[in-house]
């Protein structure tokens, strides 16, 4: 947990005037979020986009944190919808959980894909070895939990593998230089939303998605999504292209981008859908 309040704390404030709202009514704000910015404050009140929907609309109840229906990752720009009324943060919380939320990610990743489209079928379950991230749930970790207690390794841990889909479809096959170093643009769709399922999806296939210091080349988290070598696809990005792509994002904020939102109003019942471009 140290580990990320320290990431958290380098969240970028955002003030009122420099929301970049798509759609606004007397229940709901949708904003494109830029990467950098944490959705909500946490614990240690860090800037936020929260904080900056808060003061410049206010909520009903008079509580920021009631506006708040469903995240972005502080390094994921994109599209966020936050409630001003109780109505609509009852509505919203009922349209995520029995998923009638369309959300659709547009992302590069490292290599090409073989495939021009497919579903990435993988629980997920917390990387006890690597806390407090996550990684692909396998018989093996699963069986090294057995007679563990929740005040040995916590609650959290031991909780069962999450069912988790991801289904994606190639946009176009890049590179992000003259030298080769050949990227793919993806559009995913999370059917299940689960934490930090692209990255590690996108990781667990060979592909993870370009400028990820997380699950990516060299980062904190189990490299392939907690898979071994053996197991990736074919098509996988080698160690050199990861480590090339991962050297020329060295600043550059990662590359996945929150594109399209599409549900039921809350309490109209109007059908919206709101789209906004990627930044790279």
């Amino acid at each position: 947990m140290k580990k990320l309040q320290e990431r958290d704390a380098g969240s970028v404030e955002v003030s009122p005037e420099e929301l970049a709202v798509v759609y606004e009514d007397e229940h709901i704000v949708v904003v494109d979020k830029p990467a950098g910015v944490l959705t909500v404050p946490g614990k240690e009140t860090n800037p936020s986009l929260n904080k900056a929907v808060f003061e410049k609309y206010g909520s009903e109840s008079g509580r920021m944190d009631k506006m708040v229906v469903h995240r972005l990752g502080m390094d994921t720009s994109g599209l966020v919808v936050f409630a001003r009324t109780n109505a609509a943060l009852r509505g919203m919380n009922t349209l995520f959980r029995t998923r009638k939320v369309t959300r659709r990610y547009e992302a590069l990743v490292c290599g090409h894909f073989s495939k021009d489209c497919g579903v990435i079928d993988l629980p997920l379950m917390r990387d006890y070895i690597n806390p407090p991230y996550m990684r692909i749930s396998t018989e093996d970790r699963q069986r090294a939990l057995i007679g563990l207690t929740h005040e040995e390794v916590g609650k959290k841990l031991l909780e069962s593998p999450k069912p988790s889909i991801t289904e994606f479809e190639v946009l176009n096959r890049e590179s992000i230089d003259s030298n080769g170093t050949d990227v793919t643009r993806v559009a995913l769709t999370s059917v299940s939303g689960r934490t930090h399922q692209l990255n590690v999806h996108c990781a667990a296939v060979g592909h993870p998605i370009v400028g990820d210091t997380v699950y990516g080349f060299g980062g904190e988290a189990a490299a392939n999504g907690g898979l071994d070598d053996a197991e990736l696809p074919e098509d996988k990005a080698n160690e050199e292209l990861q480590k090339n792509i991962a050297e020329a994002m060295v600043g550059k904020p990662m590359c996945v981008h929150a594109k399209s939102i599409s549900f039921e109003h809350p309490v109209t019942m109007e059908e919206l859908s709101f789209e906004s471009s990627a930044p790279f």
